[in-house]
């Protein structure tokens, strides 16, 4: 099973809920561009999914841009095809070990899942995702320090990483930093404002202001 593929079945069924084809009229990566910038929704929903289903992991640049779009459905696709292009690492090999990791987190059988982005991390180190997968095991498991350790690797890699930076926010929260779990979702949502963590720095918020309460 192939990471891309599973992302891209699940790209398809947001395609198909926002009523949007997957196929269009680009036919190549500077038509895509161009419609990126198109008056009609359709056209730059369509340009997206051109970009992430054809383009190289360098192009999640051009689709952060549009997770700001004044249409929720062109957003919501962008922020999938952020993701597919994420997970292509360029090697079949470690594309089969991140879905064997991803069955594993499911199952959870989570310190397998550790053994396995392990060894993808060995294998290529450079692909942020490896890392960031394994901070997400890492948190599962309560290991915050060492999940923490991991999303500064996917930081140094990929500083516009909006998952791993809202990552921080769930660690901080957890060890009751809210302070810093208030800034690391802060700017998790000005990479990607479409995450949803709102309610989670009101929480943080409230908790925060009983925290220095109590010691004063």
């Amino acid at each position: 099973m192939n990471v891309s593929r599973v992302i891209i079945g699940l790209f398809a069924l947001i395609c198909s809920v926002a009523g949007v084809a997957q196929t269009s009229e680009y036919t190549n990566r500077a038509e895509a561009l161009k419609g990126l910038s198109a008056p009609e929704a359709q056209r730059r929903a369509e340009a997206v999914i051109w970009i992430a289903t054809n383009g190289q992991p360098a192009d999640e640049a051009v689709l952060r841009k549009q997770l700001t779009d004044d249409n929720p459905g062109v957003r919501r696709l962008a922020e999938q095809g952020v993701w597919l292009l994420w997970s292509r690492s360029g090697d079949d090999a470690i594309d089969a070990l991140m879905a064997k990791g991803a069955e594993q987190m499911q199952a959870g059988e989570l310190k397998d899942a550790i053994a396995t982005y392990s060894e993808v991390i060995k294998r290529k180190p450079a692909f942020a995702e490896g890392w960031n997968k394994r901070a997400t095991v890492l948190f599962l498991t309560g290991d915050f320090k060492r999940s923490l350790a991991d999303c500064d690797q996917v930081m140094k890699r990929n500083p516009n990483h909006f998952g791993a930076l809202s990552g921080y926010g769930q660690i901080y929260f957890q060890l009751e930093q809210y302070e810093k779990a208030i800034s690391y979702w802060k700017r998790a949502l000005k990479v990607n404002p479409n995450l949803g963590v709102e309610d989670n720095i009101e929480i943080a918020e409230k908790m925060l202001a009983v925290q220095r309460r109590n010691t004063i």
